[in-house]
């Protein structure tokens, strides 16, 4: 990054806001200030890392029994004993506009957004990630990765304006976009990017007519939508200036790894592979917000390495079946286990005298907790890494007390039952969502629903 010789796409201080019918001075914006700068005041990246776990989880067998230090992880969870000291297990969360919303939790996960149709059609808010990612964005190639097991709008990442941003589920296509040459060569690319400007210039100039014409609400719609555009404007005038910045290089044997065609019938190796693409982007610091669908709630990998042939879905919706629940179990323990190679492999690399995994924060876990019967109340959540961000680790926060005292977690209607109707209704994901946007520098007193950080790893 300090080889940037010109940051064209920084915006002047006395730039006017045109296309609102007026000229109007903005404010001091992150896109203002000069790499260099920003880099003096915070020479250390800060990350976080998003990773989704579909149709919730087998509540019986992945349930911790007992909070605090001495806690024994759950038999899916074995795999993460190894992390102990770098991981908080939390039971209890639960997003309140959330709970009912069925096959929409993963939509929400990041957003918290209460779930409406306007018009036939899905609307949300933005997602925490990316209000990470508008912080980050000056000091990285990407402002942020998504990725997912199925191509387009199956995503964790949502913008400002509650539009799904595009995942990618090839990891050699994603390592071609982060680290490949730039199709047709730099000039090509330019000449594109060019030509995005006159677009936008056309659309900005349209819309400060059509301004003059309409009324106050329509005017507040065409606001909206030229914050929007004028998004898209400062993401274009970043990519021109990264064109001049060698990508970095990276060793034959790394790109040969990722640039496989990897087959989803070996789930276990389309899951490594996919995560030792996000070790790779964050170790050289093209992106510090990565989100990882790894499946949806209508679309989970079978397992076949294992003997599951059924996808999550269908083994999410086990109708008591003690086999489909034992497999269930499996695929948990299975899934687990990747995420902690994950781990293995950013506590692994060196980050100066950290370890990549103690400057990246990762959350894993799901929208939903029980998803026979779509239960989205005490949320499967895990918490790991970011020590040098600030965050402490070691315990099993249980918000499910003291209630959960008065039931007999061995009788499967009563554990389901704390899977529907949260028993601690001040118990918010986005309470942990906030806490996570502070440690990236995201200056915001709330996030959605939010009560406040989580004072027990901070």
């Amino acid at each position: 990054m300090s080889n940037i010789l010109s940051q064209n796409w920084l915006i002047n201080r006395r730039h006017m806001l045109r296309g609102l019918g007026a000229a109007i001075a903005l404010p001091m914006l992150d896109c203002m200030r000069p790499i260099f700068a920003a880099e003096a005041v915070a020479p250390k990246p800060k990350r976080s890392v998003f990773v989704y776990i579909p149709n919730g989880v087998n509540v019986l067998t992945w349930q911790i029994t007992k909070a605090g230090r001495d806690y024994e992880l759950s038999e899916p969870l074995k795999s993460l004993e190894k992390h102990r000291a770098n991981i908080t297990p939390i039971s209890g969360l639960h997003h309140p506009h959330g709970l009912g919303q069925a096959h929409e939790c993963g939509k929400i996960w990041l957003t918290a957004a209460k779930i409406s149709q306007e018009g036939g059609a899905f609307r949300n808010s933005v997602s925490a990630d990316q209000l990470m990612a508008e912080v980050t964005a000056p000091h990285t190639r990407f402002s942020s990765l998504e990725l997912s097991i199925s191509r387009g709008p199956t995503t964790l990442g949502w913008s400002r304006d509650g539009v799904p941003l595009p995942a990618e589920d090839n990891p050699r296509n994603v390592f071609n976009r982060l680290f490949g040459a730039e199709p047709g060569g730099v000039d090509v690319q330019r000449r594109r990017l060019n030509r995005h400007h006159s677009v936008l210039d056309v659309v900005l100039d349209d819309a400060k007519t059509l301004r003059r014409s309409i009324g106050t609400d329509d005017r507040t719609k065409l606001d909206e939508y030229l914050t929007a555009v004028r998004e898209v404007e400062i993401r274009t005038e970043r990519l021109d200036a990264w064109l001049k910045v060698p990508k970095p290089k990276i060793d034959a044997a790394t790109s040969a790894h990722l640039q496989r065609n990897v087959s989803r019938a070996e789930a276990g190796d389309y899951y490594r592979t996919m995560y030792d693409l996000i070790v790779l982007t964050l170790r050289t610091d093209m992106t510090r917000v990565v989100t990882y669908m790894s499946g949806s709630e209508s679309n989970g990998l079978a397992i076949p390495e294992i003997g599951i042939p059924q996808t999550r879905h269908e083994l999410s919706h086990h109708n008591g079946d003690p086999e489909q629940m034992a497999r269930l179990s499996r695929s948990d323990a299975f899934i687990t286990q990747q995420f902690s190679y994950f781990l293995d492999q950013l506590e692994a690399i060196r980050d100066g005298e950290e370890s990549l995994l103690d400057r990246t924060m990762v959350l894993f876990g799901s929208g939903m907790s029980y998803g026979h019967s779509h239960g989205n109340a005490n949320l499967p959540t895990i918490l790991a890494g970011g020590k040098s961000l600030g965050l402490k680790h070691g315990q099993h926060i249980d918000y499910n007390l003291p209630s959960i005292k008065n039931y007999d977690l061995t009788k499967a209607v009563e554990h389901y039952s704390i899977c529907h109707k949260p028993l601690d209704s001040n118990a918010r994901l986005t309470n942990l969502l906030l806490t996570m946007m502070h440690k990236m520098d995201v200056n915001a007193e709330q996030f959605v629903d939010s009560l406040g950080p989580v004072s027990e790893i901070i």
